[in-house]
């Protein structure tokens, strides 16, 4: 996992693997478990296959709590599912991350570490933001003291600094001191997403100037046409939609992923 996220070197590509709601939750479908982690390997595969770096697995159950806390079937559903994830792509460095949102970061913790996941993203690491579900408040000492008693120093996290997501409540706050925020509470990279690509550009000069060892991620909103305009300036990027035949949420078309995969390469020749 050493070295996933750097700053400055390869560029990391992380595909989005978007999850149906799961079982525990109140849209989700009876007898729908098998079909939601068969299509997630296959989808995990086909990142692989494509030449990216890994993925990030990613629950898209509606409605949320808005607390660090997740209902226990769905914490078991989707440890399931990563660790089916985690043995269908073994070896070659394919690494996999899990995020329990809407800030389930605790949980999301656990199901990497007993997964052997190498990562994990949270949407409110430190802060807060108001979301369609309410008000989340970042709990940067709860996250890390529990990373500590679960001897999960080796999981990664990436932090939402501004993005879909996360947008800092209570000012307009930039981007680079909330950057250097959740570098300061223990996170080891950080993402930005915005659908304005001289937004994204600003957003990525304002970490690197106030956090510069800490390695800046796409969150969205990029595609084969802005990719290489985009990730010239950031360490790498989480990608979704461009990847997936039928837009967002369908099945991730290996093709796409590679021709994706040749545009950033091209730019570290």
């Amino acid at each position: 996992m050493t070295q996933l996220f750097q700053v400055g070197g390869r560029k990391t590509i992380l595909g989005m693997i978007h999850l149906e709601p799961l079982p525990g939750t109140p849209f989700a479908a009876d007898g729908s478990l098998s079909r939601i982690l068969d299509r997630a390997v296959r989808s995990a595969t086909a990142l692989r296959d494509g030449g990216a770096d890994g993925c990030l697995v990613q629950t898209v159950d509606r409605v949320y709590s808005v607390e660090d806390d997740a209902d226990p079937a769905r914490v078991a559903a989707m440890t399931r599912i990563v660790r089916a994830v985690v043995e269908g792509t073994g070896g070659d460095g394919f690494q996999v991350g899990v995020q329990l949102m809407r800030n389930a970061v605790r949980a999301s913790l656990a199901v990497a570490k007993v997964t052997e996941a190498g990562f994990v993203r949270a949407s409110t690491l430190v802060g807060a933001t108001l979301t369609a579900q309410g008000l989340v408040q970042a709990n940067p000492l709860d996250v890390m003291e529990y990373r500590q008693k679960i001897s999960a120093r080796d999981v990664c996290i990436v932090s939402d600094a501004d993005s879909m997501h996360f947008n800092w409540l209570g000012g307009d706050r930039p981007t680079g001191h909330v950057a250097k925020d959740a570098q300061q509470a223990g996170a080891d990279a950080i993402c930005v997403s915005h659908p304005e690509e001289r937004h994204v550009l600003d957003m990525v000069a304002s970490a690197r100037e106030w956090a510069p060892r800490i390695p800046v991620l796409l969150a969205g909103n990029t595609t084969h046409d802005n990719a290489a305009r985009l990730l010239a300036a950031a360490d790498g990027a989480f990608v979704g939609t461009c990847l997936e035949r039928g837009g967002w949420g369908g099945p991730v078309d290996v093709d796409r992923v590679k021709s994706y995969v040749e545009i950033v390469r091209g730019l570290e020749r």
